[in-house]
């Protein structure tokens, strides 16, 4: 099974009707095994070794509180104990597969908000403390849920937040004041406007990735115009024959200059996988996913096998906002990933019997 992370919730339908398959082997493969939390991992394991790892009852009480809440040093050489014989990692970098990649460099683009976005921030988050306090059960988490919505998209651009229309392609003017306005009213697509020109000065090419249809409108037509070139813009409602037609023309060394695409936005969800656009060298993530295994495969739309320059990852954070909170959220949960899934499986056989007999009897009390 590929993109094994597909059937990391064990209670979709998708997961059970994949684990009823009758087979003598099974092998999962995947970037992510963890994407947000350890009952993922069980679930993988629950299809490639059924009940090894217990019930998922017993694998949350025995490590995954342990390990995610308690950070239990203990508890998580335990489970990696146990997962380590099943399992083969490989990285980008590691010597013994001989990639030879070049370097991916990640960086934090740090923005302060506007004025306009600093005080329709406030009035937002001042609004939801008044609303929660006389709010119960779904309807308290509905509101909280629509709210961070709506910070988030402020923090890319006030229009999206007020819908308000995003002018059309004609009648956008390079250089007017109504262009000036639009772009100054947002710190980030001012940033990024700046930053895109001079890769574009340098002639190298970019992938910019972004969760809002809106904004990604927005950013094609600000592109589009300031660099008076073609933008491509693809999110899930792209026909595949589009898509397929639109990833040909941005690897494309062969076009005309003024038919040549360098500048490729994408869904984050629709553009995240399975496509290969070696020839961007810089990676832009405007928006922050709450999960860092979503973020990481989207850069690797450029940096994976093909890819003979180095890559330039720059990530967006409006500072004092909830980007900031996301962003220490994300941290941890890539060391979670890290912690738990390490790199060699050469330990194995360096295990004494007794050793061994413990690793396979350490779970003899887990299926509560």
């Amino acid at each position: 099974m590929d993109e094994a992370q597909n059937i990391k919730n064990a209670q979709t339908k998708q997961s059970t009707a994949v684990k009823s398959f009758p087979a003598k082997h099974r092998v999962a493969l995947t970037g992510t095994p963890i994407e947000n939390r350890l009952s993922e991992l069980w679930s993988i394991y629950d299809f490639i070794t059924p009940s090894y790892l217990g019930t998922a009852r017993g694998f949350q009480h025995r490590f995954s509180h342990a390990i995610e809440k308690e950070h239990n040093a203990e508890r998580t050489a335990d489970l990696q104990k146990l997962i380590k014989p099943f399992m083969l990692r490989r990285k980008k970098k590691d010597a013994n597969i001989q990639l030879d990649l070049p370097d991916k460099n990640e960086m934090k683009t740090y923005v302060n908000l506007t004025v306009e976005q600093g005080a329709l921030y406030d009035q937002i988050v001042n609004d939801l403390i008044k609303r929660v306090q006389t709010l119960e059960g779904m309807e308290r988490k509905g509101a909280i849920l629509a709210v961070l919505t709506k910070l988030k998209q402020l923090c890319d651009h006030p229009m999206l937040m007020t819908k308000e229309p995003i002018p059309s392609m004609a009648a956008a003017v390079p250089g007017s004041l109504e262009m000036e306005t639009l772009i100054s009213r947002s710190s980030k697509l001012e940033r990024l406007l700046a930053m895109v020109k001079e890769l574009r000065e340098e002639g190298d090419r970019c992938l910019i990735f972004t969760q809002y249809i809106g904004m990604g409108l927005l950013l094609q037509l600000v592109l589009g115009q300031e660099l008076q070139e073609p933008i491509l813009y693809l999110n899930g409602s792209t026909p595949k024959n589009t898509r397929d037609r639109m990833i040909e023309q941005f690897q494309s060394n062969e076009l005309p200059s003024n038919e040549q695409p360098n500048v490729f936005i994408l869904s984050l969800k629709a553009g995240g996988i399975g496509l290969n656009l070696t020839a961007a060298t810089h990676v832009f993530h405007f928006d922050r996913w709450w999960n860092p295994a979503v973020e990481n495969q989207a850069t690797d739309r450029a940096y994976r096998i093909g890819q003979t320059r180095d890559v330039q990852v720059h990530k967006f954070i409006s500072l004092g906002t909830l980007e900031e909170r996301i962003d220490e959220m994300l941290e941890d949960k890539q060391q979670l990933s890290e912690n738990v899934i390490s790199s060699s499986e050469g330990w194995i056989t360096e295990l004494s019997t007794d050793a061994l007999k413990e690793l396979f009897t350490l779970r003899s009390d887990w299926n509560g």
